[in-house]
């Protein structure tokens, strides 16, 4: 079910808070529920990842979770890391409305390019067009990846930092960040700030994986192709596999199911 702040935690508690005369919000969380479901919903989908690629995935999940929670609680937000070597591209989709996070990884027909691509669109708020940010960045660090879009994008210095037993943490300098502080401070220091510095508490968010894919929007997603080419998107069966291209869960759908929706959607129309 779809976390939200103002309910019970649920899922992943992130908490943000704010290092008092140093002036940088860190935002930690023990990613660890999150990152069960994850698996729970490779394992559900029967979807198969190396361990090589299972691990980037985790390490970009975490980084976009703990992303999301330092955001507006009404944004939209999704990341494509596209990279040449390995080649793959992770998506991560969050609704900063719901507290809630999904993604997937392409492994096939993913587009050559010179360099890694690091995309952002971010939708302020329901119905405004979306702003995307695109960088590009070398290697195959996910954090890297992400200091660097953070760095020309959003223009202000990150540091993440594994804390370990699947514990992250997001420092993020402010106007008059104490920059030396900032690029000297370790993992024991982000892990318990308070014992040498003044914290804010700023609020806490619950995350949990949820998509919210449905074989009626799965319609309505293919519903174009069927329309212009029923035959090519049939053949000569009943029923086809598709995979949310948000989060590859696989839906089964009928001709009679996709003929239905036509219907119903011409009646409304």
């Amino acid at each position: 079910m779809p976390a939200n702040p103002a309910q019970e935690p649920n899922g992943t508690v992130v908490t943000v808070d704010f290092v008092r005369h140093r002036n940088a919000m860190l935002v930690r969380a023990d990613l660890g529920p999150l990152f069960t479901d994850f698996y729970l919903h490779v394992a559900d989908n029967k979807l198969r990842y190396t361990p090589e690629q299972a691990a980037l995935f985790k390490a970009a999940l975490a980084a976009f979770t703990l992303h999301c929670a330092s955001r507006p609680l009404n944004e939209h937000i999704a990341w494509t890391l596209s990279f040449q070597e390995p080649r793959l591209n992770l998506f991560l989709a969050g609704d900063n409305e719901d507290c809630t996070v999904t993604g997937r990884l392409f492994t096939e027909n993913v587009r050559e390019a010179a360099e890694n691509v690091f995309f952002s669109d971010i939708v302020p708020r329901r119905g405004v067009e979306p702003r995307r940010s695109v960088v590009n960045f070398a290697g195959g660090d996910v954090f890297a990846a992400v200091a660097v879009y953070y760095a020309r994008s959003e223009q202000q210095p990150v540091r993440l930092f594994d804390l370990g037993n699947d514990r992250y943490a997001l420092l993020v300098a402010q106007p008059d960040c104490d920059l030396a502080w900032f690029a000297s401070v370790d993992a024991e220091g982000v892990r318990h700030p308070d014992a040498a510095e003044q914290v804010g508490h700023i609020q806490s968010r619950n995350y949990g994986w949820h998509c919210g894919c449905t074989q009626q929007k799965i319609l309505g997603a293919i519903a174009p192709a069927f329309r212009a080419d029923p035959a090519g998107l049939f053949g000569e069966g009943e029923t086809i596999r598709v995979e949310c291209p948000r989060c590859a869960a696989g839906h089964t759908l009928t001709r009679e199911a996709m003929e239905a929706y036509l219907a119903e959607s011409g009646k409304k129309g």
